[in-house]
């Protein structure tokens, strides 16, 4: 039975693999596939790097924060690193590092659940979300000093989905990927990490990650000074049949059947997001391979240049077209509409007799005579008028008396 679940299990794996092969031929064969790849028009980034540290709670994120800020302040020379630093964690009590922003000076983390009465979670959202309303004098603090720095590091909370999930974690993203070139860098515990379930959950939640922010994304394997991820993880993601190896391993559970189908799957699915995933081995406690990270950041301005940062400039020119045909076509309805009371104008006009062309028409219940009456009494009027109009005005005597009219 063993050996003919074996078999099941390979031929289930040929058939799923088959139909990825199939599917990535039709992808480059059909127009659809090269429609999705957009064409890089040149134009590079200016500005820092911005970089969103994101990772599970006890991946030694703010630890490798502290040291991307050692090398930024107390490296030797060349090694100094001009960097920006902002923290976004409201629930710390303590950041080793001294942010040039901090998310604690704005709002009070502590006051919000009392006034919200709302759990830790919860707060953090809403403190996030506060700080969000505000997130426009960020950006014009960064712009301000675009020159001054290569780097902009951003701690996020450790509460991973409070940043990811939340509507002001995808503003803040966005609005710094608007303006800048900006990656995320997913901080990975590579002691845990090393069960191959563990390991398949966060390369699956990394997934997640680049397919909702879509921007250019930076595996750190953090605590490699513990457990060296070159040693089993590269090799499962360079590898599937590696990764199948250890499953058959460990996976000695009862539901193994159903878990180590389910893995197995997964590895072939996201063999092809391992190609785009850049990754490191970094160790925050001694600073091996920081160097490493910090040029995979540099690569990474490339990735967005290309990627999304094109789109963003694609999208940029198509509004403005949009706008600019909106504006033509409301002003030639405008001139229409002119027109068209220019012409009403003229049609009065023209149908309408004008006053010296002879009397106009007569008025029911009026009679001939009547309106002769009316006719003489307006010349006489019209006369006494004419006769005040032309007379001259009466002279002045030496004393100022006017001189009295002859009878």
């Amino acid at each position: 039975d063993e050996d003919m679940g074996g078999a099941g299990v390979d031929e289930e794996e040929e058939t799923v693999a088959g139909q990825w092969a199939e599917q990535d031929d039709d992808d480059d064969a059909s127009p659809r596939g090269k429609e999705q790849e957009e064409p890089y028009d040149g134009v590079v980034s200016a500005g820092p790097v911005v970089c969103l540290l994101i990772g599970m709670a006890g991946s030694g994120k703010s630890t490798l924060f502290h040291r991307l800020n050692y090398d930024a302040t107390e490296a030797p020379g060349a090694k100094r690193k001009r960097c920006y630093f902002i923290n976004l964690d409201p629930a710390a009590l303590e950041v080793p590092v001294d942010a040039h922003i901090d998310i604690r000076d704005t709002v009070d983390y502590k006051g919000v659940m009392r006034e919200y009465r709302l759990g830790p979670n919860g707060a953090i959202v809403t403190a996030l979300n506060l700080f969000a309303t505000q997130f426009e004098d960020v950006m014009q603090i960064l712009e301000k000093r675009a020159k001054e720095f290569d780097y902009v590091v951003v701690d996020t909370p450790g509460q991973i989905e409070a940043f990811t999930w939340s509507a002001s974690g995808q503003l803040i993203a966005e609005t710094l990927a608007s303006t800048f070139a900006t990656c995320v860098v997913y901080v990975v515990d590579t002691p845990r990490s090393r069960s191959p379930s563990t390991f398949m959950s966060n390369m699956v939640y990394a997934c997640s990650i680049l397919h909702k922010y879509g921007l250019p994304l930076v595996a750190a394997f953090n605590k490699a000074d513990v457990a060296d991820p070159s040693q089993d993880v590269f090799k499962w993601m360079d590898d599937f049949e590696a990764f199948h190896e250890a499953l058959d391993a460990v996976e000695d559970s009862p539901d193994a059947s159903y878990v180590t189908s389910l893995h197995r799957s997964m590895s072939l699915v996201l063999d092809e997001f391992y190609r785009v995933l850049h990754k490191c081995a970094v160790s925050a406690a001694t600073g091996s391979g920081v160097d490493d990270l910090w040029r995979r950041l540099d690569a990474a301005r490339d990735e967005y240049d290309r990627a999304y940062g094109c789109r963003v400039r694609r999208k940029i020119a198509e509004t403005r077209q949009k706008r600019a045909a909106d504006v033509d076509h409301h002003m030639a309805r405008l001139r229409v509409d002119l027109d068209n009371d220019d012409a009403a104008k003229t049609t009065t006009s023209t149908t309408t007799a004008p006053a010296s062309s002879g009397r106009g028409r007569r008025l029911p219940g009026v009679d001939e005579e009547e309106e002769d009456s009316d006719d003489d009494g307006d010349v006489e009027s019209d006369g006494l008028a004419a006769n005040f109009r032309h007379s001259k005005p009466p002279t002045v005597r030496a004393s100022g008396a006017p001189r009295s009219p002859s009878k």
